[in-house]
């Protein structure tokens, strides 16, 4: 899962960062209004995370122009204005969430997970396909109450393709998932993940669209 975090506290951010990373997300992060526009409008994001107050504007003048644009990429305020009538306009100005400081790592990446589900329309934590159980909170596989061991980056690509079952997902499209901006892609990256991936869930599990990409195979 991919964020993007708004926060003009370098040492917050810094601390943000790792301990998402640690969560399983894959990070980038800005100080500034202007380069929060700047990525949105660059790339995509699973969900995004906005502080208010910040040296040029508010992250509720991000929030409003991606909502008048139809972007409706999920949204947390976090925020260190925590009065109830902040949180209304922030609410009403398209969040799909708000959070005061000072927070819990573990209740954001909490609120992260249910703003993403909503997003994709489910309501339940576990995402299955088949006879196979992710659990994105634990960063967990099972498969019949048999647990999968899988590295990070597996889990990443095999949870990006279970959200959206049947649909087709490039390789740019996982390596989107996988790397921030200032990590280098690696060649073949998500080649030999597929691999690993059908060497531990199965040859057919995962198919290749020849010159598309990949998608979930459905039992026969």
């Amino acid at each position: 899962m991919r964020l993007l975090v708004l926060e003009d506290d370098e040492i917050l951010l810094d601390g943000l960062k790792v301990g998402l990373q640690m969560c399983g997300f894959t990070v980038d992060a800005v100080t500034s209004v202007a380069d929060a526009d700047a990525a949105i409008e660059a790339d995509r994001f699973d969900a995004i995370i906005l502080d208010l107050m910040l040296p040029d504007g508010s992250g509720l003048d991000v929030l409003s122009r991606m909502r008048r644009s139809g972007d409706r990429t999920p949204v947390l305020l976090l925020t260190a204005k925590d009065e109830v009538a902040d949180k209304i306009a922030g609410l009403d100005s398209g969040a799909d969430d708000y959070l005061g400081k000072p927070f819990d790592l573990d209740e954001v990446a909490a609120r992260l997970r249910a703003i993403v589900r909503r997003g994709h329309g489910r309501a339940a934590g576990l995402l299955e396909w088949n006879d196979i159980s992710l659990d994105p909170a634990r960063m967990s596989a099972s498969r019949d109450g048999m647990t999968i061991s899988l590295s990070r980056r597996e889990f990443v690509i095999l949870q990006a393709l279970m959200e959206t079952p049947g649909v087709i997902l490039s390789r740019s499209n996982l390596e989107e998932k996988l790397y921030g901006w200032q990590e280098e892609i690696e060649s073949n990256t998500v080649e030999v993940h597929i691999h690993k991936l059908r060497s531990k869930l199965g040859a057919s599990f995962i198919e290749t669209v020849r010159g598309a990409g990949y998608r979930l195979r459905t039992l026969q």
